[in-house]
């Protein structure tokens, strides 16, 4: 079976990278703002699991926080897409060389959600796979990730205040080149 050969754009369409805590949407908004698009779908978190074919949690379990902050960076860095909507692990942001990558794919939308919904959504944070230090409680990572995602992103959708297709809408209203 032979598959016919499809030209890539002469340009490369940009990339829209979604971040942002656990519980904020990026997977859910992922696929609609993907499907609105008619554009591919990549999510980081998933991405990682086939490379490895294990869990997030066991991935974690096995090599520790460390590493796999190192493993998901070097994953995230290495990516090549166009026309595809990013929607990442909310510890990316701790990888320079991620976001730099990212960056260079497209915008970096922060989906963002208020403390405690982020609680209210995550509940315990168990089986997650959260890259959450020893000893450091939900609200510590909520706060120390908040402003590395406000640095990273073009822009800020709130999804915890409107429906998933009011944010689709909010977001491809402030992308040009969609």
């Amino acid at each position: 079976m032979s598959f016919p050969f499809i030209e890539r754009d002469a340009e490369p369409v940009p990339c829209i990278t979604l971040v942002g805590m656990a519980g904020a949407g990026k997977s859910t908004l992922g696929r609609a703002l993907a499907v609105r698009l008619g554009w591919g779908q990549l999510d980081t978190d998933q991405h990682m699991e086939a490379y490895y074919g294990l869990s997030l949690q066991r991935i974690m379990d096995l090599y520790g926080l460390d590493e796999f902050l190192r493993i998901e960076g070097h994953l995230v860095s290495q990516l090549g897409l166009t026309r595809t909507v990013v929607s990442t692990g909310g510890s990316v942001i701790y990888s320079q060389s991620a976001m730099n990558r990212l960056k260079e794919l497209g915008p970096v939308v922060l989906l963002d959600i208020d403390e405690q919904t982020f609680l209210d959504r995550v509940g315990d944070g168990g089986n997650r796979g959260l890259a959450i230090p020893p000893g450091k409680s939900l609200s510590d990572l909520y706060n120390q990730r908040q402003p590395l995602y406000r640095a990273a992103a073009d822009i800020v959708v709130r999804t915890d205040c409107h429906t998933p297709e009011a944010c689709v809408d909010s977001i491809l209203e402030h992308i040009d080149f969609a």
